[in-house]
């Protein structure tokens, strides 16, 4: 079983600022991480579209709730959890569907994003209870001797 590395856990405001300050945090944990920077910006994507889906669609706009944001790093993986405790999604199926979006003037393709740019995509969700979304990205196993030419 993998150990885990680093935990690093924030609940925030329901605001549009904090999806910068999601974006931040993950980079930061993730930035020693055996990644390309290509690598670290599609999982800065992938969180602020959790992290806006959060606050758009789960606390529909409202500012005063939270939203929960757990970075673990494990020896072989980097985990990302984003949780809210909002209206929660009615269809999981349908709304991971590339162009579906509750919101008419949104493109709907959060859901697509992070499942493209991360190696797992999981959610949960109840109605009027909440939805949880985890990303999770695979990392590079380190060059040994024995495998090297």
């Amino acid at each position: 079983m993998a150990k885990l590395i680093n935990r690093v856990e924030s609940r925030f405001f329901s605001i549009a600022e904090n999806v910068a300050l999601s974006r931040v945090m993950v980079a930061a944990v993730a930035a020693p991480l055996d990644l390309l920077l290509s690598q670290l910006d599609e999982i800065k994507v992938a969180v602020s579209e959790a992290v806006s889906n959060a606050i758009i669609h789960g606390y529909e706009g409202r500012a005063d709730e939270l939203v929960g944001l757990a970075i673990e790093h494990w020896e072989d993986r980097l985990t990302i959890r984003i949780k809210d405790n909002g209206v929660g999604i009615q269809n999981i199926a349908e709304a991971m569907e590339p162009n579906f979006s509750s919101c008419g003037d949104r493109m709907g393709l959060g859901f697509a994003f992070m499942n493209s740019f991360m190696d797992k995509l999981e959610v949960f969700s109840e109605i009027g209870k909440g939805t949880e979304v985890i990303l999770t990205k695979m990392l590079q196993e380190e060059t040994t001797e024995s495998n090297k030419g």
